[in-house]
């Protein structure tokens, strides 16, 4: 099996993001939490993950700062595990997820779950990238500007030392 190469330094926010919160399961466990869910025992059952994957999953969530662990809204012994600002931060991530896998992921007619407005019933829209004046933007309207090594460089050697 080959080993799992951390991009955790990498200069692209793509790589870092997959590589803090980029696995299936912890993905799954995000859309749980947004959808309600909050003890160990409630994301087991509707994923069907096996206890030992779940654990170090939540512990990887909390360690991110993605999930808090809080005491159980109802008083019990146990803790919640509720989505943070930076969790719920990934909403979009989520939902952009959904769009695409409802264009791609099912056969034309084939039935599958639809995120509604919990205020009109219907359907939310599509997201759209936009420009700051308001255009919307496709991936041929945008570029990615990579870093400068040299000024990269430069820049740290222009920190003051600690």
């Amino acid at each position: 099996m080959v080993k799992r190469v951390s991009l955790a330094t990498v200069s692209c926010p793509v790589g870092r993001a997959l590589d803090a919160i980029g696995d299936w399961w912890s993905l799954l466990i995000v859309r749980d939490a947004f959808d309600g869910l909050r003890r160990f025992s409630e994301f087991q059952k509707n994923l069907g993950i096996a206890k030992g994957i779940l654990t170090t999953r939540l512990r990887n969530l909390v360690d991110l700062g993605v999930l808090e662990m809080v005491p159980a809204s109802d008083g019990s012994a146990y803790q919640d595990y509720v989505l943070t600002k930076k969790g719920r931060e990934l909403f979009l991530v989520v939902v952009s997820l959904r769009q695409w896998g409802e264009d791609y992921c099912f056969k034309r007619d084939e039935p599958h779950s639809a995120l509604v407005d919990t205020t009109s019933g219907r359907p939310v829209g599509r997201l759209e990238l936009r420009a700051r004046d308001g255009r919307a933007l496709t991936s041929s309207d945008t570029t990615v500007r990579k870093l400068d090594p040299q000024r990269t460089r430069n820049a740290k050697a222009a920190r003051p030392s600690r």
